[in-house]
Protein backbone atom coordinates (compact mmCIF):
# COMPACT_ATOMS: atom_id res chain seq x y z
CA UNK A 1 0.00 0.00 0.00
CA UNK A 2 3.36 2.37 0.82
CA UNK A 3 4.45 1.70 -2.15
CA UNK A 4 1.49 2.47 -4.22
CA UNK A 5 1.27 5.34 -2.93
CA UNK A 6 4.71 6.47 -3.02
CA UNK A 7 4.44 5.84 -6.75
CA UNK A 8 1.58 8.14 -7.36
CA UNK A 9 2.96 11.16 -5.15
CA UNK A 10 6.48 10.76 -6.97
CA UNK A 11 4.17 10.41 -10.33
CA UNK A 12 1.87 13.65 -9.37
CA UNK A 13 4.67 15.73 -8.41
CA UNK A 14 7.22 15.45 -11.25
CA UNK A 15 4.27 16.28 -13.82
CA UNK A 16 2.57 18.99 -11.86
CA UNK A 17 5.23 20.45 -8.68
CA UNK A 18 7.48 22.06 -10.92
CA UNK A 19 6.99 25.52 -12.45
CA UNK A 20 8.37 25.13 -15.83
CA UNK A 21 7.51 21.42 -16.99
CA UNK A 22 8.29 17.97 -15.78
CA UNK A 23 11.02 17.23 -13.16
CA UNK A 24 11.97 13.77 -12.87
CA UNK A 25 11.56 12.77 -9.14
CA UNK A 26 13.13 10.47 -6.73
CA UNK A 27 11.86 9.88 -3.16
CA UNK A 28 14.20 10.66 -1.01
CA UNK A 29 16.94 10.51 -3.12
CA UNK A 30 16.60 13.74 -5.13
CA UNK A 31 15.08 15.37 -2.60
CA UNK A 32 17.54 14.97 -0.24
CA UNK A 33 20.33 15.76 -3.03
CA UNK A 34 19.30 18.57 -4.20
CA UNK A 35 19.11 21.48 -1.96
CA UNK A 36 20.71 23.99 -3.14
CA UNK A 37 21.82 25.28 -6.62
CA UNK A 38 25.71 26.50 -5.75
CA UNK A 39 28.39 24.06 -4.11
CA UNK A 40 31.42 24.67 -2.74
CA UNK A 41 34.02 22.72 -4.06
CA UNK A 42 37.46 21.24 -2.58
CA UNK A 43 40.54 21.82 -4.14
CA UNK A 44 43.22 21.38 -1.04
CA UNK A 45 43.46 24.65 0.92
CA UNK A 46 41.00 26.71 -1.54
CA UNK A 47 37.79 25.98 -2.44
CA UNK A 48 35.60 27.61 -5.55
CA UNK A 49 31.70 27.81 -6.05
CA UNK A 50 30.65 25.34 -8.68
CA UNK A 51 27.17 26.58 -9.69
CA UNK A 52 25.09 23.41 -10.59
CA UNK A 53 22.91 25.55 -13.10
CA UNK A 54 19.23 26.78 -13.44
CA UNK A 55 18.18 23.33 -14.40
CA UNK A 56 18.27 22.43 -10.59
CA UNK A 57 14.96 22.30 -8.80
CA UNK A 58 15.00 22.48 -4.95
CA UNK A 59 12.01 21.29 -2.58
CA UNK A 60 12.01 24.75 -2.09
CA UNK A 61 11.24 25.73 -6.11
CA UNK A 62 8.66 22.98 -5.32
CA UNK A 63 7.14 24.98 -2.32
CA UNK A 64 7.24 28.07 -3.71
CA UNK A 65 5.64 27.45 -7.15
CA UNK A 66 2.57 25.27 -5.28
CA UNK A 67 2.08 28.15 -2.32
CA UNK A 68 2.92 31.41 -4.48
CA UNK A 69 5.71 32.42 -2.07
CA UNK A 70 8.99 31.36 -0.75
CA UNK A 71 10.04 29.47 2.26
CA UNK A 72 10.98 32.34 4.86
CA UNK A 73 15.26 32.56 5.64
CA UNK A 74 15.97 29.89 2.80
CA UNK A 75 17.82 31.13 0.04
CA UNK A 76 18.82 27.86 -2.60
CA UNK A 77 21.24 30.07 -4.76
CA UNK A 78 23.25 29.93 -1.48
CA UNK A 79 26.11 27.74 -1.46
CA UNK A 80 26.22 24.95 1.43
CA UNK A 81 29.47 25.23 4.13
CA UNK A 82 32.12 23.12 2.79
CA UNK A 83 33.10 21.63 6.81
CA UNK A 84 30.75 17.97 6.96
CA UNK A 85 29.46 19.23 10.39
CA UNK A 86 28.80 22.79 9.78
CA UNK A 87 26.97 21.65 6.00
CA UNK A 88 24.80 18.98 8.33
CA UNK A 89 23.55 21.72 10.54
CA UNK A 90 22.85 24.16 7.89
CA UNK A 91 20.85 21.16 6.34
CA UNK A 92 19.37 20.18 9.69
CA UNK A 93 18.09 23.78 10.07
CA UNK A 94 16.93 24.34 6.34
CA UNK A 95 14.37 21.41 7.17
CA UNK A 96 13.73 22.14 10.21
CA UNK A 97 12.50 25.68 8.47
CA UNK A 98 10.48 24.06 5.84
CA UNK A 99 8.72 21.87 8.42
CA UNK A 100 7.77 24.59 10.96
CA UNK A 101 6.55 26.62 7.39
CA UNK A 102 4.22 23.60 6.16
CA UNK A 103 2.69 23.22 9.76
CA UNK A 104 1.87 26.84 9.94
CA UNK A 105 -0.22 26.47 6.78
CA UNK A 106 -1.98 23.55 8.34
CA UNK A 107 0.29 20.31 7.43
CA UNK A 108 0.42 17.67 10.20
CA UNK A 109 3.69 16.13 10.56
CA UNK A 110 4.48 15.85 14.22
CA UNK A 111 6.16 12.12 13.74
CA UNK A 112 8.13 13.95 11.15
CA UNK A 113 11.58 15.22 12.12
CA UNK A 114 14.39 17.33 10.83
CA UNK A 115 16.85 14.72 10.72
CA UNK A 116 14.65 12.39 8.84
CA UNK A 117 15.05 13.81 5.88
CA UNK A 118 18.67 14.04 5.96
CA UNK A 119 21.32 11.76 3.43
CA UNK A 120 22.43 8.92 5.70
CA UNK A 121 25.65 10.74 6.07
CA UNK A 122 24.85 13.55 7.43
CA UNK A 123 22.09 11.80 9.87
CA UNK A 124 25.50 10.04 11.19
CA UNK A 125 26.92 12.91 11.35
CA UNK A 126 23.74 14.52 13.32
CA UNK A 127 23.95 11.14 15.67
CA UNK A 128 27.58 11.71 16.72
CA UNK A 129 27.17 15.58 17.21
CA UNK A 130 24.04 14.58 19.54
CA UNK A 131 25.66 11.98 21.47
CA UNK A 132 28.85 13.84 22.00
CA UNK A 133 26.42 16.75 22.98
CA UNK A 134 25.09 14.12 25.56
CA UNK A 135 28.35 12.96 26.86
CA UNK A 136 29.44 16.40 27.40
CA UNK A 137 26.09 17.50 29.46
CA UNK A 138 26.10 14.76 31.60
CA UNK A 139 23.13 14.44 33.86
CA UNK A 140 21.74 17.69 32.74
CA UNK A 141 20.53 15.77 29.87
CA UNK A 142 18.67 12.93 31.33
CA UNK A 143 16.10 16.12 32.46
CA UNK A 144 15.44 17.65 29.18
CA UNK A 145 13.11 16.57 26.71
CA UNK A 146 15.24 15.86 23.59
CA UNK A 147 15.13 12.41 22.61
CA UNK A 148 17.76 10.68 20.63
CA UNK A 149 16.83 8.06 18.21
CA UNK A 150 19.41 5.85 16.73
CA UNK A 151 18.30 4.22 13.38
CA UNK A 152 20.69 1.55 11.59
CA UNK A 153 20.96 1.62 7.79
CA UNK A 154 18.46 0.13 6.06
CA UNK A 155 15.67 1.40 9.12
CA UNK A 156 16.89 5.16 8.53
CA UNK A 157 16.35 4.75 4.67
CA UNK A 158 12.76 3.50 5.12
CA UNK A 159 12.08 6.32 8.11
CA UNK A 160 13.62 8.51 5.67
CA UNK A 161 11.16 7.56 2.36
CA UNK A 162 8.53 7.44 4.50
CA UNK A 163 9.00 10.88 5.74
CA UNK A 164 9.49 12.67 2.33
CA UNK A 165 6.76 11.06 0.99
CA UNK A 166 4.22 12.27 3.88
CA UNK A 167 5.81 15.60 3.58
CA UNK A 168 4.85 15.78 -0.09
CA UNK A 169 1.49 14.50 1.10
CA UNK A 170 0.97 17.62 3.16
CA UNK A 171 2.25 19.90 0.80
CA UNK A 172 -0.67 18.47 -1.90
CA UNK A 173 -3.20 19.01 0.84
CA UNK A 174 -1.71 22.59 2.07
CA UNK A 175 -1.42 23.89 -1.22
CA UNK A 176 -3.00 22.24 -3.69
CA UNK A 177 -5.98 20.53 -2.36
CA UNK A 178 -7.13 23.51 -0.72
CA UNK A 179 -7.79 25.52 -4.20
CA UNK A 180 -10.31 23.31 -4.31
CA UNK A 181 -13.69 25.89 -4.35
CA UNK A 182 -17.58 24.76 -3.86
CA UNK A 183 -18.42 28.01 -6.40
CA UNK A 184 -18.38 25.16 -9.47
CA UNK A 185 -20.78 22.47 -7.72
CA UNK A 186 -23.67 24.98 -6.32
CA UNK A 187 -25.36 25.03 -9.29
CA UNK A 188 -26.50 21.50 -8.50
CA UNK A 189 -29.33 20.15 -11.00
CA UNK A 190 -33.18 20.25 -10.87
CA UNK A 191 -33.59 16.33 -10.91
CA UNK A 192 -35.55 14.47 -9.37
CA UNK A 193 -32.85 12.13 -8.17
CA UNK A 194 -30.80 14.68 -7.37
CA UNK A 195 -33.35 16.04 -5.04
CA UNK A 196 -33.93 12.46 -3.58
CA UNK A 197 -30.39 11.98 -2.86
CA UNK A 198 -28.42 12.75 -0.20
CA UNK A 199 -26.40 15.55 0.12
CA UNK A 200 -22.60 15.47 1.32
CA UNK A 201 -22.22 18.03 3.70
CA UNK A 202 -18.61 19.91 3.00
CA UNK A 203 -18.78 21.42 6.73
CA UNK A 204 -15.03 20.71 8.72
CA UNK A 205 -17.17 18.09 11.21
CA UNK A 206 -19.16 16.57 8.95
CA UNK A 207 -16.51 13.71 8.44
CA UNK A 208 -13.69 11.98 10.14
CA UNK A 209 -11.85 10.88 6.88
CA UNK A 210 -12.22 13.04 4.35
CA UNK A 211 -11.40 17.02 4.43
CA UNK A 212 -14.03 19.34 3.42
CA UNK A 213 -12.57 20.07 -0.31
CA UNK A 214 -12.25 16.37 -0.90
CA UNK A 215 -16.18 16.06 -0.15
CA UNK A 216 -16.77 19.37 -2.44
CA UNK A 217 -15.01 17.17 -5.09
CA UNK A 218 -17.13 13.78 -3.91
CA UNK A 219 -20.38 16.38 -4.49
CA UNK A 220 -18.64 17.50 -8.29
CA UNK A 221 -18.60 13.87 -9.00
CA UNK A 222 -21.74 13.14 -7.94
CA UNK A 223 -23.67 15.94 -9.72
CA UNK A 224 -21.66 15.19 -13.09
CA UNK A 225 -22.67 11.04 -12.85
CA UNK A 226 -25.85 11.56 -12.14
CA UNK A 227 -26.66 14.79 -14.51
CA UNK A 228 -24.77 12.38 -17.55
CA UNK A 229 -25.68 8.82 -16.97
CA UNK A 230 -28.41 9.02 -18.87
CA UNK A 231 -26.85 10.75 -21.98
CA UNK A 232 -23.54 9.19 -21.59
CA UNK A 233 -24.99 5.71 -21.82
CA UNK A 234 -28.66 5.80 -23.26
CA UNK A 235 -27.41 3.64 -26.55
CA UNK A 236 -25.45 1.49 -24.34
CA UNK A 237 -25.51 -2.35 -25.74
CA UNK A 238 -23.65 -3.81 -22.72
CA UNK A 239 -26.31 -3.18 -20.23
CA UNK A 240 -28.28 0.26 -20.62
CA UNK A 241 -28.64 3.50 -18.81
CA UNK A 242 -26.58 2.45 -15.12
CA UNK A 243 -28.61 3.11 -11.80
CA UNK A 244 -28.56 5.89 -9.39
CA UNK A 245 -25.53 5.99 -7.04
CA UNK A 246 -24.59 7.80 -4.29
CA UNK A 247 -20.63 8.09 -4.67
CA UNK A 248 -19.13 8.70 -0.86
CA UNK A 249 -15.72 7.57 -1.38
CA UNK A 250 -12.86 7.69 -3.33
CA UNK A 251 -12.21 3.88 -4.01
CA UNK A 252 -14.89 1.40 -3.86
CA UNK A 253 -17.43 4.06 -5.79
CA UNK A 254 -14.78 4.45 -8.62
CA UNK A 255 -13.51 0.94 -9.26
CA UNK A 256 -15.78 0.67 -12.28
CA UNK A 257 -14.69 3.55 -14.32
CA UNK A 258 -18.05 4.84 -15.06
CA UNK A 259 -18.14 7.58 -12.75
CA UNK A 260 -14.55 8.79 -14.16
CA UNK A 261 -15.88 8.31 -17.72
CA UNK A 262 -19.21 10.65 -16.93
CA UNK A 263 -16.89 13.15 -15.58
CA UNK A 264 -14.91 13.37 -18.88
CA UNK A 265 -18.23 12.99 -20.78
CA UNK A 266 -19.19 16.10 -19.29
CA UNK A 267 -16.02 18.03 -20.90
CA UNK A 268 -14.94 15.79 -23.77
CA UNK A 269 -18.89 14.93 -25.29
CA UNK A 270 -17.21 13.78 -28.35
CA UNK A 271 -15.76 11.23 -26.62
CA UNK A 272 -19.01 9.40 -25.54
CA UNK A 273 -19.63 7.46 -29.00
CA UNK A 274 -16.05 6.92 -29.72
CA UNK A 275 -15.39 5.47 -26.02
CA UNK A 276 -17.86 5.44 -23.71
CA UNK A 277 -20.79 3.66 -25.01
CA UNK A 278 -19.12 0.33 -25.24
CA UNK A 279 -18.51 0.16 -21.98
CA UNK A 280 -20.37 -2.12 -19.28
CA UNK A 281 -23.00 -0.52 -17.48
CA UNK A 282 -23.43 -3.56 -14.83
CA UNK A 283 -19.97 -4.67 -14.57
CA UNK A 284 -20.02 -7.72 -12.44
CA UNK A 285 -16.47 -9.66 -13.15
CA UNK A 286 -12.83 -9.13 -12.90
CA UNK A 287 -13.06 -9.17 -16.91
CA UNK A 288 -15.55 -6.43 -17.01
CA UNK A 289 -14.18 -3.85 -14.45
CA UNK A 290 -10.82 -3.82 -16.69
CA UNK A 291 -12.63 -3.43 -19.96
CA UNK A 292 -14.18 -0.34 -18.61
CA UNK A 293 -10.53 1.06 -16.92
CA UNK A 294 -9.39 0.51 -20.75
CA UNK A 295 -11.50 2.24 -22.36
CA UNK A 296 -11.49 4.92 -20.01
CA UNK A 297 -7.08 5.24 -19.65
CA UNK A 298 -7.53 4.94 -23.40
CA UNK A 299 -10.13 7.95 -23.91
CA UNK A 300 -7.94 10.00 -21.37
CA UNK A 301 -5.07 9.39 -23.73
CA UNK A 302 -7.26 10.74 -26.54
CA UNK A 303 -7.18 13.94 -25.29
CA UNK A 304 -3.94 13.98 -24.23
CA UNK A 305 -4.90 14.05 -20.63
CA UNK A 306 -1.18 12.28 -19.47
CA UNK A 307 -1.15 11.96 -15.77
CA UNK A 308 0.29 8.30 -15.99
CA UNK A 309 -2.79 6.93 -15.06
CA UNK A 310 -2.44 2.67 -15.59
CA UNK A 311 -5.24 0.44 -15.92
Amino acid sequence: FFEKTLTAVKNWFTLFGWSKGQNPLSIPQSLRRDVCKVRVVSLEETGFKQNLGKDTKTIYDMVSHLSGRSVPGITPSKSLPLDPIERMSQLHWQHSTLLAFLKSQGAYLPHVMPEFLLEPDDYKKWIEVQTALKVGLGFLYIFSNKHLLILKDNVFETISKRAWTDVLMQIYKVFVLSRVSSRSVTDQPSLESMQKMPRIKSGPLSSNMYSPYERIILTWLNKHYEKNRKTVWKDCHKGGVPPVRWIVNFDRDLLDGLVLAAQLAAYCPYLIDTHFVRMYTNPRSYEQFLHNCLILVNAMHAVSLAIDIKV
